[in-house]
């Protein structure tokens, strides 16, 4: 491989790969559900497209489809930028895309039910338990990079594209209950949600110091053995571990933005329906002018 660049990023990219003919269905269902509602007359933010589409799948096809995709196993800063993404950019994304509330409002009738039914599952309301995605979410990147897991999935391509999708599952499990518009179970308040991200940050503070730290290569002697004349494993290993710090509480913070703001939204329209529904009780109350006389 040529050392890591710009161009590489173009050179490098993979676009008639699986994963890319994925993308671009995924894409092209949620634009058809979008024309199905205008054909019908109903209307949906523009906002929730461009959020799906953009920085949601587009995200997902940088890291894997371009590229980076093709420097995952010789670079684990890369990897680590790949992962973070996956599991922490692409699901707060796709989750304010309310996909699942746009196949509720399209999908025919037994479709639409087999969907509901899925949602209101006892397997779907314990995934999305907070503590519970929590829990899947902080542990699981422990386990993945201090156990042998990891050089699995450099030595198996199969499992290591097991290993993205993971990524994003988990990350999806974890966010979608946060900030998601789509209707889910067990959903917890605005202020519980903002105190699990902010329980959250500590994790990926330590798990970037420990990889930084670490006196042992995460995978083995994989790095190593790609004798790679431009890149030294374990000064790559340390910008890896740096990548897992520095992003985790970047998005962290982020997040806790977008909760805050999502918070005041329902709160402003809390207070609104408060509102009419006084004054409807008002105007009930109030005889009219002719009784009065």
């Amino acid at each position: 491989m040529p050392p890591f660049s710009v161009e590489a990023l173009f050179s490098q990219a993979e676009l008639a790969s699986w994963l890319a003919v994925g993308l671009v269905a995924v894409a092209a269902a949620y634009l058809y559900g979008t024309h199905r509602l205008r054909l019908r007359g109903d209307s949906w933010p523009l906002s929730r497209t461009i959020v799906f589409l953009g920085p949601g799948l587009g995200s997902i096809a940088l890291v894997t489809v371009s590229g980076f995709g093709a420097y995952d196993t010789t670079l684990i800063s890369v990897h680590m930028v790949q992962h973070m993404v996956l599991s922490m950019v692409a699901p707060i994304f796709l989750a304010l895309g309310a996909p699942i509330t746009l196949a509720l409002r399209t999908l025919p009738g037994r479709p639409r039910k087999a969907l509901l039914s899925v949602l209101h599952s006892r397997v779907a309301r314990i995934l999305a338990f907070p503590l519970v995605s929590f829990g899947i979410f902080v542990v699981n990147p422990f386990v993945l990079y201090f156990s042998s897991l990891y050089e699995l999935t450099l030595h198996n391509g199969f499992v290591h594209e097991l290993m993205h999708a993971h990524f994003l599952a988990t990350g999806c499990l974890f966010f979608w209950p946060l900030v998601g518009r789509d209707p889910l179970p067990g959903r917890w308040p605005y202020p519980a949600r903002a105190l699990l991200m902010v329980l959250s940050v500590p994790f990926h503070t330590v798990l970037g110091l420990t990889v930084m730290q670490s006196a042992t290569l995460l995978g083995g002697d994989w790095y190593p053995s790609l004798h790679l004349p431009w890149v030294d494993p374990v000064a790559d290993q340390v910008t890896a571990g740096g990548v897992l710090w520095a992003g985790g509480e970047i998005v962290s913070v982020a997040m806790l933005a977008v909760l805050v703001g999502q918070w005041i939204q329902q709160s402003r329209r809390e207070a609104a329906r408060i509102d009419r529904q006084l004054d409807r009780l008002e105007a009930a109350e109030t005889p009219p002018l002719g009784s009065l006389a």
